[in-house]
């Protein structure tokens, strides 16, 4: 059989270079894509066999259109789409600005838009495919200073809940998983203060890990899940669970 194709974008660092080490090791060539960390992504792409890199701006509709097509025309085909990528200006909602929320639709919502449009088109011909959407905990259960993002993340599970019943009958699924708190640069450098702060508000008292988070897409991207579409999966520790 031809070697499945997965495209994950913002995976040049953190819970994407998670989800593309760890869709390597399950068998796919992985499609990596990055805006602007162009050494990170080489130096995962020299990690990982038959994987290749993609710069694109998401924020861009033609850019998103045209990650596609390249991927598309790089591997012969694209099994599994794993929007990753995503941004965040944390502001209370009195002092927001109107540009900072436009940019956040745009990079956040607007390219799961524009990706999931183009590359649903390849796997309806394909007759198959898993498209894996990242949220976060934020997008259900809300957060100080984060309206604009919480805002977007939950747009993104109410638009995968219908793009699961528009490309079911073409044996397409589209899933959420929802991180909570994880281990990444930007928890890296918060104070130990702050940290121990964040443990004692999750049930299991630490941070997730982004292999936790790459292994739940995994386990969506996989034919084990094949029953389960338009749902989320969520992982935080405990922190909410419906």
């Amino acid at each position: 059989m031809e070697q499945k194709v997965a495209l994950v974008t913002g995976a040049s660092r953190g819970i994407g270079k998670a989800i593309a080490q760890s869709l390597s090791q399950k068998g796919y060539l992985v499609a990596i894509h990055f805006r602007s960390q162009e050494a990170h992504a080489q130096e995962l792409a020299a990690s990982i066999p038959g994987s290749k890199i993609f710069q694109a701006d998401l924020g861009s509709e033609e850019s998103c259109v045209q990650l596609a097509k390249n991927v598309k025309e790089a591997f012969g085909r694209i099994d599994v789409l794993v929007n990753n990528a995503g941004m965040s200006v944390d502001q209370l909602i009195t002092f927001a600005k109107p540009a900072d929320f436009d940019q956040i639709l745009n990079v956040n919502l607007k390219s799961v838009f524009n990706l999931t449009k183009a590359v649903s088109r390849f796997m309806i011909k394909q007759k198959g495919g898993s498209i894996i959407n990242l949220t976060s905990v934020v997008g259900h259960t809300g957060n100080g200073g984060q309206s604009m993002y919480a805002a977007s993340k939950g747009a993104i599970t109410a638009f995968t809940k219908s793009v699961a019943v528009d490309l079911a009958s073409f044996g397409i699924r589209a899933n959420c998983v929802a991180p909570g708190f994880i281990k990444t640069d930007m928890t890296d450098s918060l104070s130990i203060e702050v940290k121990e702060g964040i443990s004692a508000k999750i049930p299991l008292k630490r941070l997730g890990n982004p292999e936790e988070v790459a292994s739940c897409v995994c386990f969506l991207a996989s034919s084990e899940a094949s029953y389960i579409t338009g749902s989320t999966l969520h992982v935080n520790g405990g922190m909410y669970t419906s």
